[in-house]
């Protein structure tokens, strides 16, 4: 009784996790599942999967209604994820394929998660939102070529550089497969990704990400459904609790910075990360 309610306590932490930096959801629900609840690892995976897919779309609702979301470059990310998403979730059929061995990569690609948020730091995506706004500010006549193109308007695709182009449904393929093989979303890739290639506004890219993460998990999970045996009350309590957190989480995001946040929450998945390599 008491893992269950601590469990569901922490699952409200995969919902504020979403909702004030956009990602993090997976790298939490995966290690309660296991860890708290007792769940076997594959079918942590997958329970991840619906729980964080569908938790992010109810981010991602608000998001967009305050124009926090780019249709454009999510339709330029999302099919070659959900591709990947896909392809990641059928590779654990493979007879090496481990449960130890997929909780260990899992475990890696948290550490690679938390090297990323806490080398970023808030700076560079402070920068980068300070910078649109001071573009958008002026007038017309006065902007660079560029200035559209880096202030994340209704600039036309062949605007960006044809590299980037490429660069941004690859990176999908590669964070779809990700998804599918160890269960995770994907924030902390999505993110950096879609303010460095296409130069929108952190918090754009927070509501953009939201969308590519629920259709990504939702191709991930259903790979998974002839696999695993899925607790359907246990996955629909936890959903709940997290759909409690991502709308705290959205509303704590108008008051704080979601940069800010990024480097503590990467401290606090290094240790959890730490944790996942010593137990396996």
């Amino acid at each position: 009784m008491t893992a269950l309610i601590v469990g569901h306590v922490l699952a409200v932490g995969i919902g504020l996790s979403l909702g004030l930096i956009g990602g993090g959801g997976s790298v939490l629900a995966v290690p309660i599942l296991v860890y708290v609840m007792g769940v076997g690892s594959r079918e942590a995976i997958a329970m991840s999967l619906f729980i964080v897919g569908c938790v992010s779309l109810l981010g991602a609702i608000p998001a967009a209604k305050c124009g926090n979301f780019s249709g454009r470059i999510a339709a330029a990310f999302t099919p070659a994820a959900m591709l990947g998403a896909y392809l990641g979730s059928q590779l654990v059929k493979l007879p090496w394929i481990t449960d130890t061995l997929q909780l260990v990569s899992f475990g890696l690609v948290m550490l690679a998660a938390s090297i990323l948020m806490i080398q970023k730091g808030p700076s560079r995506q402070d920068r980068s939102a300070s910078q649109g706004a001071i573009l958008s500010r002026r007038p017309a006549s006065n902007l660079p070529k560029q200035a559209s193109v880096r202030t994340g308007s209704k600039q036309a695709w062949y605007d960006t550089p044809l590299w980037k182009n490429f660069a941004i449904p690859i990176e999908g393929l590669g964070v779809g497969i990700v998804t599918g093989f160890v269960g995770v979303g994907g924030g902390f890739l999505i993110i950096p990704a879609l303010v460095l290639l296409s130069h929108i506004p952190i918090k754009k890219a927070v509501g953009t990400s939201l969308l590519i993460i629920s259709l990504n998990s939702a191709v991930g999970f259903v790979g998974y459904l002839n696999q695993v045996s899925i607790d359907w009350s246990l996955t629909l309590s936890f959903t709940l609790a997290a759909a409690i957190g991502i709308f705290l989480g959205s509303s704590l995001s108008k008051k704080i910075a979601a940069s800010r946040l990024q480097k503590g929450f990467g401290y606090f998945v290094l240790i959890v990360a730490t944790f996942v390599l010593i137990k396996r």
